[in-house]
């Protein structure tokens, strides 16, 4: 049996050092040596592949390489359950975490690598004002711990004053490590869409191409956000911006903006199995429309004249020939090209021009899509409807709180519009930045009209506000998320949906580490014999086991009491966990046995892992003894705290 102490990989979150190595290794075995790199065999291997330039584009700025390692530094710490503070604790599956965001990356690692649809999250914008980070970075969970006062260190938070000689360079140094720890958390379909305004913009951009590759790079949306325009400037400023990045831009679908009644009308032909259309011109207008600017895209087609269809071959069939004619007279040109034509023939049809008295092609474009739903209007790269005002998330939260306890709230329609048209079905969002938790509260509302299960993580610093109500930011969060919850649940809908969310909160790991007093190496000793820290409650120890495992947060923990003990099977049995202060030799065969019935009754896919609190066995042989029975049944992987 395996005893688990602070310093082992499965009590730390994602070594992601160790990982890069792996992934070279299993590419390139020869240039991998008891675990090192050898980076002059990896440089033969790729050839020319390797730029070895001094001078070489991109952004670059004083402190990355310490902005990059804090990424790749594990972290030891963990989340601890707070179901006193939650709001439907047994149901609900989403999450609102409590810490500094970059150590609760790092934690999900595990459990959430791969799994996010959509991250949006609204940062610092760098204006000279807003609290932007710790000023030691050593440490990141006794930092953390001390800038909120839970311990004592006399860290001071900076404000990163524009007078800085660094000012761009410490904000960078913030954003880069999230970034970096948050791309590992999209699936190959996520998106990140990052708020900013004209203050870091450029560097935002830079950084995000660096991080998520340029090759995945969305859009970036002009967002119209006060119409009356900031009149301190020198020209008033009416607009902040959206940059969106893919994991995986081949991947990556946005299903745009549902259609008025409206605009469905504009869908007025159909074809004879029932799929509605409109159409529009194939004929190139505008720039570069003319057949020398594009010589390629002046080709014949063909038209069938009884049934509309065309072809790019002339037969008896299709007799009518049509070719881009400009309105003037001059020869013009198709959009498509004829490789692109030939693929997409069904999607063109002829159409006879009474006033022309001749035929032309038009492109057709359908009202649904493969999956059978509406289809949707594209994305404009301006957003500036009414509802998108930012004095709308003041109005929203006064409406809530009867005042504004947060500057600067975003409108709930830019999340929903951002969460309608990237999400749907139990799709996980993301915000590490939560603020005042517009991302939670546009969620509510979306999943209440259209009725899906969408789910939530949110991460906020509880960043002290002075005032008496709601000491932190991070109490503003949980509160307007009870309190959206119960206004929806107030409004006597059906919706029958999730409205709940877990609390977690950021602390030191529930392992204690071997910290020897010189004075007292007596004492020392004596304290170490028990592994785990005073005062941690079995929720406490069981949520780290989740997150070292990899396990979701809100996965199902059923309890049973075996041989007199409390055992949690957890999700279906993947994990089970017996955290007893005491086993006896004669309690070690039945608790054994019972553990197998369960997991023989439950069936699990893949390995389980069994984990027992060390101070609670008589002796070895106790110990020694437990983890023989279980491992002659399957159950090898066993562990002690």
């Amino acid at each position: 049996m395996k005893k688990l102490a602070e310093s082992d990989p499965e009590t730390q979150s994602t070594d992601l050092v160790a990982e890069n190595v792996e992934q070279l290794k299993a590419l390139f075995p020869e240039a991998v040596t008891e675990g090192k790199v050898d980076f002059e065999v990896l440089k033969a291997l790729l050839g020319g592949a390797v730029d070895e330039r001094e001078e070489k584009y991109g952004l670059n700025w004083h402190g990355k390489r310490r902005a990059r390692q804090l990424a790749l530094t594990p972290s030891i710490g963990t989340l601890r359950p707070c179901p006193e503070e939650s709001v439907e604790w047994d149901t609900t599956q989403n999450l609102m975490i409590e810490g500094d965001n970059l150590e609760v990356l790092k934690l999900l690692q595990k459990s959430y690598a791969g799994k996010v649809k959509l991250i949006y999250i609204d940062p610092p914008y760098n204006t000279g004002k807003d609290f932007v980070y710790p000023d030691d970075f050593r440490d990141g969970i006794n930092n953390y711990l001390s800038l909120t006062n839970q311990s004592e260190r006399g860290i001071r938070l900076s404000s990163n004053v524009e007078t800085s000689g660094r000012f761009h360079a410490e904000w960078l140094n913030m954003l880069y490590p999230r970034l970096k720890l948050s791309r590992n958390l999209l699936r190959e379909d996520g998106v990140i869409f990052v708020s900013i305004d004209d203050h870091e913009v450029s560097n935002l951009k830079s950084m995000l191409d660096e991080v998520f590759g340029g090759e995945n790079f969305v859009c970036q949306i002009c967002v119209v956000s006060n119409p009356r325009g900031r009149q301190s400037e020198i020209v008033a400023s009416t607009h902040e911006y959206l940059l969106a990045y893919a994991r995986n831009v081949e991947r990556f679908v946005i299903r745009g903006q549902s259609l008025s009644e409206e605009q469905i009308q504009e869908y007025k032909f159909q074809t004879p199995d029932g799929r509605k259309y409109r159409t529009r011109g194939l004929r190139h207008r505008g720039n570069a429309s003319r057949r020398i600017d594009r010589p390629n895209m002046y080709f014949s087609i063909f038209v069938n004249p009884v049934s509309r269809e065309v072809s790019l071959e002339k037969s008896e069939a299709f007799s009518v020939e049509v070719v881009p004619i400009k309105s003037d007279g001059e020869e013009g040109r198709w959009e498509w090209g004829p490789e692109t034509a030939r693929q997409r023939l069904e999607l063109l049809e002829g159409v006879f021009i009474n006033g022309r008295g001749e035929w032309d092609v038009f492109q057709r474009e359908f009202l649904e899509v493969a999956d059978g739903e509406l289809r949707t209007r594209k994305w404009k790269s301006v957003w500036d409807e009414k509802n998108i005002n930012y004095q709308n998330g003041r109005t929203e939260l006064s409406e809530l709180f009867g005042e504004v306890p947060f500057d600067y709230p975003k409108p709930i329609y830019l999340l929903r519009k951002i969460i309608e048209g990237l999400t749907d079905g139990h799709d996980l969002i993301v915000d590490f930045f939560a603020g005042s938790g517009t991302t939670a509260s546009a969620m509510f509302e979306a999943n209440r009209d259209d009725r899906c299960g969408r789910r939530f993580l949110l991460v906020q610093l509880p960043e002290a506000t002075g005032r008496v109500d709601f000491k932190t930011i991070a109490d503003i969060t949980k509160e307007r998320l009870r309190r959206a919850a119960s206004k929806i649940g107030e409004q006597g809908l059906l919706f029958k949906g999730d409205l709940g969310f877990r609390i977690f909160k950021l602390d030191s790991s529930n392992i204690r580490a071997w910290e020897p007093k010189s004075s007292d190496l007596g004492q020392t000793l004596l304290e170490s014999v028990e592994h785990l820290k005073t005062g941690r409650t079995e929720p406490d120890i069981l949520y780290e086991l989740l997150l070292k495992l990899g396990l979701d947060l809100c996965v199902p923990i059923e309890k049973r009491s075996l041989a007199g003990k409390e055992v949690h099977g957890i999700a279906g049995g993947v994990l089970f966990a017996c955290l007893a202060e005491q086993i006896s030799s004669e309690e070690v065969e039945p608790l054994a046995q019972g553990i197998i019935a369960w997991h023989q009754e439950l069936a699990p896919a893949g390995d389980t892992t069994c984990v027992f609190r060390d101070s609670a066995f008589a002796n070895d042989v106790a110990k020694t003894n437990l983890a023989a029975i279980l491992a002659q049944h399957g159950l090898g992987k066993v562990r002690s705290l």
